[in-house]
C-alpha cells in the first residue's frame, strides 16, 4: 500500500512554518505514517542534505538556511526543548552564563551546561555542548532569557559567580575567573548571593568573597557573604583547590589559604 503520509521535507518543513524547529524520531515516524527504519533512512537523507541534524539520539533539530554553515542549531536555541524532552532540569552556566551579562571577554567554544547528571557532549556540526554536574541542581537560581527560538534558563549572576569558582578549570583558570568577576560584580546583589551561596559547598563562597574583595567590590557586595562565611566554614580551605599548601598565606576573613597568584585582564 502506498504511504499516505507526507514526506520527510515536507514534514520538516511543515514543523518549521508553525515555528517549530525540534521533533523526535518516534514523532517522524508517527507523522510519515512509515515503520522506523523506513523513518531513520528518510531523515539519514535530510540530515546529509544539512536540512536537519541530530544533536542527540533520537532528536533532530530543522536547520533554517540562516544556519546552514553551522550544520545545526546554535545551542542556545535546541538545549531547552532537548531537556524538555528527555525531563532533565538544566540550566546555562559558567562562561555561556557571563556572556548573557556582558561578562566573558571571548566567545567560549562550547556552550556550558549544568545537569543533575552526568550527559556525554554534544557535537552537532559546528556546535559543541559540554555538560556539567550540579549538585541541588533544582535550587540553583536561575532566569529566563528570550532566544529565536524560545527562551532558555541562565543562571543569575550570583549563581554564575559561585560557579565560577566552584569550575575555575572550565573557566579558563582562576586569573580568567576574576576577569570575568570584575564585570559581573556589579550586577551582584549581596543577599541573593548568600541565597545562591545555600546551595553550593562552603568553600566555593570562600574563594569566591575573597576574589571579590581583591576586586575591591566592596563591602557592599561581601559584607553578608562574609558573615555567612565566618558561620558555615567549618575549615581553612585552598584558594586553589589542587594548588601546593606550603607556603600559602592565610586569609583570617575568608579561612582561605592563598596558593595561587591571580592576575585578571583590566
Amino acid at each position: 500500500m502506498k504511504n499516505k503520509g507526507p514526506s520527510a521535507r515536507e514534514y520538516s518543513q511543515s514543523l518549521a512554518a508553525r515555528g517549530r524547529y525540534y521533533f523526535t524520531s518516534r514523532e517522524a515516524q508517527s507523522a510519515l505514517g512509515a515503520s522506523a527504519p523506513a523513518a531513520k533512512l528518510a531523515l539519514n537523507r535530510l540530515a546529509k542534505q544539512e536540512l536537519i541534524a541530530s544533536p542527540a539520539r533520537g532528536f533532530y533539530v530543522i536547520v533554517p538556511p540562516e544556519y546552514r554553515s553551522l550544520r545545526c542549531l546554535p545551542a542556545d536555541q535546541f538545549i531547552p526543548d532537548l531537556m524538555s524532552s528527555l525531563g532533565t532540569p538544566y540550566y546555562a552556566g559558567l562562561l555561556s552564563a557571563a556572556q548573557y551579562y556582558g561578562a566573558a571577554h571571548h566567545r567560549p567554544q562550547e556552550f556550558q551546561v549544568f545537569l543533575g547528571k552526568a550527559r556525554r557532549p554534544i557535537a552537532c556540526g559546528g556546535v559543541r555542548v559540554a555538560f556539567m554536574v550540579r549538585k541541588r541542581i533544582a535550587e540553583v537560581p536561575v532566569q529566563r532569557f528570550n532566544t529565536p527560538r524560545g527562551s532558555l534558563l541562565v543562571s543569575t549572576p550570583e549563581a554564575t559567580a559561585l560557579d565560577l569558582v566552584g569550575y575555575e578549570r572550565h573557566a579558563g583558570g582562576l586569573s580568567q575567573v576574576a576577569t570575568i568577576l570584575n564585570e559581573l560584580a556589579d550586577m551582584i546583589d549581596a543577599r541573593k548571593l548568600v541565597a545562591a551561596a545555600t546551595t553550593a559547598p562552603v568553600p566555593w563562597a570562600q574563594r569566591l568573597g575573597y576574589l571579590l574583595d581583591g576586586l575591591a567590590a566592596g563591602e557592599k557586595t561581601t559584607a553578608l557573604l562574609k558573615n555567612y562565611v565566618a558561620e558555615h566554614a567549618k575549615q581553612p580551605t585552598l584558594l586553589l583547590p589542587r594548588g601546593p599548601r606550603t607556603a600559602a598565606r592565610h586569609d583570617n576573613d575568608w579561612k582561605l589559604y592563598v596558593n595561587a597568584e591571580v592576575e585578571p585582564e583590566l
